[in-house]
């Protein structure tokens, strides 16, 4: 029996349970989440992090929630009011609908009820968490269009261009996973995982969809959408108290929802780690959702990680790398991908598909040496002569010219 069969039949009152654990589960992850990357942080920079509020500081972030939404609520003169109080609300919302379709664990006993730990599976459950992420940018959006300011405008514009680059490559980023699992549903993805990871086979799938997840969430080193350093604090300046708190837990929520459909199609969702297989009876099979949000936190640490450690791009560099790079790449793996596929399906020899995946390789390896061979024979071939113009567009001013003409 599916998954699919097991949550039809269950009862409404179970499903309004289910969800109410899951709403449960990500407020919590939430707040933790603020304080372990507070803490993961203070640890690189060598500081304590917080530490006063509660055993380790784990109530901080609880009381940074409580301290928003005693914070005077201000609206700008300027700005659009219904649509700056309903932005935000849809950045919070459309964030946990992408729970519905992930699948947490496998068979459990709820209430004397044999279920999964999933609200439901639609058969094309990834679609509907990308259309359920594309959906989300409109909050970010119509915050910084609403706030009638002119920096809030500029973050929301650099979200949405953003967004829209970055989803077309952890879109392709997924078609190999729908050719090699023949499905959409988040739990048929899950089950052809049984013998390896996808992340094992679909190597490069997964790193696109890794760097694109962080493109998605609008975080460092992708975090241009509120760059405080150009744009103050980007599409959310204009906002305070509980506003700025939902948007707070949209960034959150978001983050620990790409890195569940992460787990779900790349590392095998709730089943266990390689060799301890034997776990997912323990508890009754609950012991599942211990597996899947290890995996979660994981890629937590690498979102903070990041953070720690790289500058922020600029904002060609970033378009650049998404068009230029991400995309083309992951429209080539697409075609290795089928490729293998049909001649698998076709029953070719191993040793043909082996030859056929070497070639490709030292084809890979060949075209990166001429790139790296040309870059360092234009970087010895440039001139330190003031007269270059740089690679990225620079505003012409005037007022500089003038002061070296009277300075000549």
């Amino acid at each position: 029996m599916n998954a699919a069969s097991i949550i039809g039949n269950d009862p409404g009152w179970l499903i309004a349970v289910k969800g109410l654990i899951v709403f449960v589960l990500c407020v919590v992850l939430t707040l933790m989440s603020v304080w372990g990357e507070r803490r993961i942080v203070a640890r690189m920079q060598m500081r304590l992090g917080p530490n006063r509020v509660g055993p380790f500081g784990l109530l901080q972030s609880l009381a940074d929630g409580v301290k928003l939404a005693l914070k005077e609520d201000l609206i700008p003169k300027a700005a659009d009011r219904i649509v700056f109080v309903i932005a935000p609300v849809i950045s919070a919302t459309t964030c946990f609908m992408s729970f519905a379709v992930m699948p947490l664990t496998g068979k459990v006993s709820l209430f004397g009820h044999k279920t999964v730990m999933q609200l439901t599976d639609l058969p094309v459950g990834v679609l509907y968490v990308l259309a359920i992420a594309s959906v989300g940018v409109y909050g970010i959006v119509l915050a910084g269009w609403s706030s009638g300011s002119t920096y809030p405008l500029l973050g929301g514009l650099r979200s949405s261009a953003q967004v829209i680059s970055y989803e077309v490559a952890m879109g392709l980023s997924l078609v190999a996973v729908f050719i090699y699992a023949g499905s959409m549903s988040t739990s048929d993805i899950v089950a052809a995982q049984h013998k390896w990871w996808f992340a094992v086979v679909l190597f490069p799938s997964f790193i696109i969809y890794a760097i694109s997840m962080v493109g998605e969430t609008n975080r460092a080193p992708f975090d241009l959408a509120e760059a405080e350093g150009e744009l103050v604090g980007g599409f959310h300046t204009e906002y305070s108290s509980l506003k700025f708190a939902l948007f707070f837990l949209a960034e959150y929520v978001n983050i620990v929802a790409v890195s569940s459909l992460a787990t779900t199609l790349f590392l095998g969702g709730y089943h266990a780690l390689p060799g301890l297989g034997f776990t997912e009876n323990w508890l009754g099979g609950w012991f599942c959702m211990v597996w899947f949000f290890i995996k979660v936190i994981g890629f937590f640490y690498l979102f903070v990680w990041l953070r720690g450690t790289l500058p922020r791009m600029r904002y060609d560099q970033f378009m650049k790398f998404g068009w230029k790079v991400l995309i083309p790449v992951s429209l080539l793996w697409i075609l290795v991908v089928s490729t293998l596929r049909v001649m698998s399906s076709r029953g070719e020899p191993r040793t043909v598909i082996a030859a056929f995946t070497f070639g490709i390789v030292l084809i890979i390896m060949a075209g990166s040496s001429l790139y790296e061979r040309s870059v360092r024979k234009a970087s010895q071939d440039e001139l330190p002569d003031s007269s270059v113009q740089p690679s990225f567009p620079v505003p012409h001013v005037s007022g500089i010219n003038r002061v070296e003409s009277i300075n000549g």
